[in-house]
């Protein structure tokens, strides 16, 4: 089943790469803002926008940045395994989910927190955008964006574990390199370190866990693309698998709603990439939601990403 994940991932990065080197030239410099209703179809120097349609893909984060002086309210849900049956419904009588806010601080600053019901975690975030992609004079052809995230485990531990406050921390670095290579198709690769203070429930694996996240989107229509997201780990704990996710976005102005199909439960990097038990092949499968609605509520919020 591991092979599989990695030749379904392969499989995935060569179409998109060969579809992609196919492109006309011209194709390379369009820029789209999904919110623009604007009919001007030129190619014009400057950054490009909407990479992605979201700061984050189904699990993972992107490259793009909350705009300065708006706020990000952020709901995940996923539903309990499809392999339940019609007892569980489906998967649909469980479930878990994580709410957040994000804030925009600077053109390439965010920071959020956030409280996931899985293992009861707190958690906070910091991204800042390295460089932006963009065309003309001096194009830069990427945008890297490098994120910095702690989770607080406060879910109640058995006290033979005598776990402390430290034990109860984990760190993760990503750093996150993109391309939009048209108005339809975007790719980002996701080197990801983690580290645990102790790990808990869990064996095998080591304190410092190496992944790389390969992430895709391909739009469908002016608002509604097709997302995929993949982590290779580099080790593994016992009984976990690789994450692998699937879903749409239908983009509404302010509003962004992701629906999906995962494997994972966690919503936080640790947590979905080194802690999913579920498997694609054994029907482990969970049916989830992302709903992101952005405020502004500074006067620094200009018109940009979103």
């Amino acid at each position: 089943m591991y092979r599989s994940y990695k030749k379904l991932a392969v499989l995935i990065t060569c179409c998109l790469t060969a579809s992609l080197l196919q492109a006309q030239q011209v194709d390379l410099f369009k820029m789209q803002d999904s919110a623009n209703k604007a009919t001007d179809k030129t190619i014009t120097a400057g950054p490009v926008i909407n990479t992605f349609y979201s700061t984050r893909l189904v699990n993972a984060h992107t490259v793009e940045i909350t705009g300065p002086g708006s706020m990000d309210f952020r709901i995940n849900h996923r539903f309990s395994p499809v392999n339940q049956g019609l007892y569980e419904l489906f998967g649909l009588d469980g479930a878990s989910f994580r709410f957040g806010f994000d804030f925009g601080i600077a053109k390439d600053l965010m920071i959020g927190v956030g409280r996931t019901t899985y293992n009861k975690e707190y958690d906070g975030f910091i991204k800042y955008r390295l460089m932006h992609q963009s065309t003309g004079a001096g194009a830069m052809p990427l945008s890297i964006a490098v994120l910095g995230s702690a989770m607080y485990k406060t879910i109640d531990l058995d006290t033979s574990l005598k776990a402390t406050a430290t034990d109860r921390l984990t760190y993760v670095l990503q750093l996150m390199i993109a391309r939009k290579f048209n108005e339809h198709t975007s790719v980002q690769i996701s080197p990801t370190l983690t580290h645990y203070n102790r790990i808990i429930g869990f064996t095998g694996g080591s304190s410092d866990m190496l992944s790389i996240g390969f992430l895709a989107r391909q739009k469908v229509s002016k608002r509604i693309s097709i997302n995929a997201e993949y982590f290779w780990q580099a080790n593994r704990f016992n009984g976990t698998y690789d994450p692998l996710s699937i879903g749409v976005d239908i983009q509404t102005g302010g509003h962004v709603f992701q629906l999906h199909f995962t494997n994972s439960i966690g919503m936080n990097e640790h947590a979905f990439i080194h802690e999913t038990t579920g498997s694609w092949g054994n029907g482990a499968v969970r049916w989830g939601f992302n709903i992101s609605r952005i405020f502004n509520i500074s006067s620094k919020n200009k018109k940009g990403n979103w």
